[in-house]
């Protein structure tokens, strides 16, 4: 008697990548196979992991580690390639696979699906549990080739019609690409009628860029030499990467920075504060985390350094959340995520800052990627309508070359509204 080996889902899809590879569409690009190989065997191994373009860069070709992705596009322009390759693929010789793989726009992760005619076969057959997709082959009798033409040419009409209607509505009327981990956490800030407010700080200054900038000392500055209209690298991408975010939710921001926000606009608005009370010196007078709070110690070896405190340590958890010393390369940063009440009941202030600007960039991050925040919301509360409860988090951000390469949880509290 034989025996009847069943294919799983994993080797389906590593035999649609070893198909790609060995196509004649990545015939001779051994780069873009290298790397599809590489972000299949992470997908596959790791699902829902985000990949940085550091670790692909050092991993994948070869680069040293002190690859810097702002100055190198290397692993952008190999990604754009993959992915027009793919898609050149499936036009062509691989209009007819089971299964397609994609490269989506603006991740690293591979994703691996039906095509559209198979998809609706397999639903109709198994509506509640996904099934292997199964491949019938029989012969076909010469009598039903009119129908079988007439057939054919009658769906890719249809096909057509349909690739055209959804080319042209996809981003604007279809809400529902949007991965439901956004759409849960953001669900305060895109539910209400008025855009959310983005607030970035701008630290007070003083002298000039040319001369030298330093930050504004009260004891011995004098307040009319202050420069405001400077801030921080990270704080702008965190506004780019919430700008990115809320446009796949179909929603705006508005944008201001902290020095000339007023309280009267925290009545009335939901608030994304972008950077530390540090800086965002509006943080001070509104709402804000009670278990982790930046502080400066008055005594010890790090003295005047500014850290995260945390009021109520859990076992194995440290009192005092310090990123590296001042003069020493940065290599270890910490954030505070934080989702508060707002000085209006009905509305809520999220805060994203870290001890340096790399951390509150890694923190803004952290609130934008599909993958982090799916295991988030397995350790947060979601109450009865859906909606996120108030959560206080810290980050643990590991930097090089100035840029934030992994994020983790460090601590994390639920608290009460």
């Amino acid at each position: 008697m034989g025996v009847t080996h069943q294919v799983t889902d994993v080797e389906m899809r590593q035999a649609a990548v070893h198909q790609l590879v060995n196509s004649h569409t990545l015939h001779g690009s051994e780069s873009l196979c290298k790397l599809l190989r590489y972000l299949a065997d992470q997908s596959l191994k790791h699902p829902g992991a985000a990949l940085k373009e550091y670790q692909i860069a050092t991993e994948v070709f070869g680069r040293a580690p002190d690859f810097d992705p702002h100055l190198d596009s290397l692993v952008r322009v190999q990604a754009g390639r993959l992915r027009s390759k793919l898609g050149e693929y499936y036009a062509a010789e691989g209009a007819d696979d089971n299964i397609i793989v994609e490269l989506p726009k603006g991740t690293y992760s591979l994703t691996f699906h039906l095509p559209a005619a198979s998809t609706t076969h397999r639903a109709a057959a198994h509506p509640v549990q996904e099934a292997e997709p199964v491949i019938h082959v029989g012969d076909a009798h010469n009598g039903y080739w009119p129908v079988v033409v007439l057939s054919i040419l009658l769906t890719a009409a249809i096909g057509i019609i349909a690739f055209f209607l959804l080319t042209r509505s996809v981003r604007s009327e279809n809400p529902d690409r949007t991965p439901a981990a956004l759409r849960l956490f953001w669900q305060q800030f895109i539910s209400g009628r008025d855009e959310p407010w983005v607030i970035f700080s701008n630290g007070a200054f003083v002298g000039r860029p040319e001369t030298g900038l330093r930050y504004f000392n009260s004891g011995q500055d004098s307040r009319k030499a202050i420069l405001d209209h400077y801030t921080g690298v990270g704080e702008v991408l965190a506004v780019y990467n919430l700008d990115h975010v809320f446009s796949q939710l179909h929603r705006d921001i508005r944008v201001k920075r902290g020095s000339l926000f007023t309280l009267d606009d925290a009545e009335n608005n939901n608030l994304i504060f972008v950077g530390s009370p540090a800086e965002n010196l509006t943080l001070v007078d509104l709402p804000s985390t009670h278990e982790f709070i930046f502080q400066r110690p008055r005594s010890g070896a790090r003295k005047g350094d500014l850290a995260i405190l945390n009021l109520h340590p859990q076992p194995g958890e440290p009192k005092l959340f310090f990123a590296n010393p001042s003069g020493t390369p940065l290599n270890d940063d910490y954030a505070i995520v934080g989702l508060v009440p707002g000085m209006n009941p009905a509305h809520w202030v999220l805060i994203l800052a870290g001890t340096t600007t790399l951390g509150t960039q890694a923190a803004a991050e952290y609130v934008c990627r599909q993958d982090s925040l799916q295991q988030l919301l397995l350790r947060l509360s979601v109450s009865e309508n859906g909606a996120m409860k108030p959560f206080e988090a810290v980050l643990h951000v590991k930097v090089a070359r100035g840029v934030p390469i992994a994020t983790e949880l460090a601590a994390l509290r639920e608290v009460s509204r």
